[in-house]
């Protein structure tokens, strides 16, 4: 292969690259100033609004406790991503049009999001089927993102490459959330009511995502696959896909492993807005310089436990982490009420190992695919990361409504980073590298 020629290719490469970081930068803005600051406190007020005397709300005729629909809304959202991610997986890998199932997932979302705009007095459904619709639809759209992985970054440089993607994303989600706290505290200042300042930062997520997701599809490019079966033999695709990984045993040890310790970080990430409202009587404006403060500081912790990873390896950073995990949650259930700086304490906690956890489980991931099974494992590595983390949203909720106690509901969640660390400690990576026929980094 000629200089030229090599040049070429890795000059196209780095175009991918930066394209991919985009749709980071597009769709965190919706998991920072929605589902982690936002959502949460305002639906659980507009549920309140609209419950009986008993504090219960009944969607469905299901008695619910007003604290706890929140919670039950995204574990609902997963499990329709369940139900769509094994399709979109399949028609990627089959048709390899990664690009308009990108576009599907991302504009569906957007809009749902920028729907949020008309969640006011006690539509507590209205604002329910909006959120399950827009976090399945970034769910979905992570599939087909994380599968390009691979393709634009060699084995050696995708640490690099997927926690520079998630300091992308807290670095848009910093920039909207400065936007969204001047918003806020200002809201007397721009004329609006404080309702209707939190119903502009919700819509204003959802024009971000579906506007910076034409960077990203403008960056990429689809690699077409000689097989074009259609869609539908998506969940044939799974039973294929799991039946695969079998045969894949450390593989599938390590996706166990990440789906346990993954399900304690997204419900953290979730629930932490509630828990702070709640629980310890913060403002507003508090949650939402904490969450900044959180972003900031998850772009520092995502490059640097990048560089850690290139010097002890990934797994041993990712370990790390789930410690800090550990600790940093068993402090919350002893917070003051009433108290912010320990909150910004825990806050700073949180974002020093929130994006390298995230990106380095991503990277360490994609050693493990087997060539040409990227959105098909992909899929399967979502499951896990967002689609099956329904358990900690749900066993938040349940504990909530047992106990009405947000402290019980917090300290339950510690499980899911000791089990975590406990699995993952297990995996034999390198071996595991070898198994799935790719070359093992010199640093793993």
């Amino acid at each position: 292969m000629s200089t030229d020629t090599v040049r070429t290719d890795v000059i196209d490469r780095q175009r991918e690259q930066r394209g991919w970081y985009f749709y980071d930068w597009a769709c965190s803005v919706y998991s920072t100033s929605v589902l982690t600051v936002f959502l949460g406190p305002y639906l659980t007020a507009v549920a309140k609004s609209a419950a009986d005397a008993d504090g219960f709300v009944h969607p469905l005729g299901i008695p619910v406790r007003a604290g706890s629909f929140f919670a039950y809304c995204v574990s609902a959202s997963v499990i329709v991503s369940i139900l769509v991610m094994p399709l979109v997986g399949a028609a990627a890998d089959r048709t390899g049009r990664k690009k308009p199932l990108l576009a599907a997932c991302a504009y569906v979302g957007a809009t749902a999001t920028t729907g949020l705009f008309f969640l006011s007095g006690d539509r507590y459904l209205l604002g329910g089927l909006l959120l399950i619709v827009a976090n399945s639809s970034v769910a979905v759209s992570m599939v087909v993102y994380n599968s390009y992985l691979p393709q634009i970054a060699p084995p050696e440089d995708r640490d690099r490459v997927s926690s520079r993607g998630w300091a992308f994303g807290y670095a848009a989600g910093s920039s909207m959330l400065i936007v969204n706290l001047v918003l806020f505290t200002g809201h007397d200042a721009f004329g609006v009511s404080e309702s209707t300042a939190v119903r502009i930062c919700l819509a204003s997520a959802g024009l971000w995502w579906g506007a910076f997701t034409l960077v990203p599809l403008k960056g990429l490019r689809d690699r077409r696959t000689a097989s074009a079966a259609p869609a539908v033999h998506g969940w044939r695709q799974l039973a294929s896909t799991v039946r695969d990984m079998r045969g894949k045993p450390l593989t599938l040890a390590f996706l166990l492993a990440y789906l346990i310790y993954n399900d304690g970080i997204q419900t953290v990430i979730s629930q932490a807005s509630v828990y702070g409202s709640e629980e310890l009587g913060l403002s507003q404006s508090t949650l939402i310089t904490a969450v900044l403060m959180v972003q900031v500081l998850a772009v520092a912790g995502a490059l640097g436990m990048g560089r850690l990873a290139r010097t002890y390896g990934a797994k041993r950073t990712i370990l790390g982490s789930l410690v800090a995990w550990t600790v940093t949650l068993g402090a919350g259930y002893f917070l003051p009420a009433g108290a912010p700086v320990w909150f910004f304490v825990l806050a700073s906690g949180i974002g020093l190992v929130l994006g390298g956890s995230q990106a380095l489980s991503r990277s360490l991931f994609s050693h493990l695919v087997p060539p040409g099974k990227e959105a098909e494992y992909f899929s399967a590595y979502e499951m896990s990361d967002r689609g099956m983390s329904w358990l900690g949203p749900l066993l938040f909720g349940i504990t909530y409504q047992l106990t009405g106690s947000y402290r019980d509901a917090i300290i339950s969640l510690v499980a899911f980073f000791v089990i975590g660390f406990a699995l993952l400690a297990r995996v034999p990576v390198r071996q595991a590298i070898l198994a799935a026929g790719n070359p093992v980094p010199e640093r793993i």
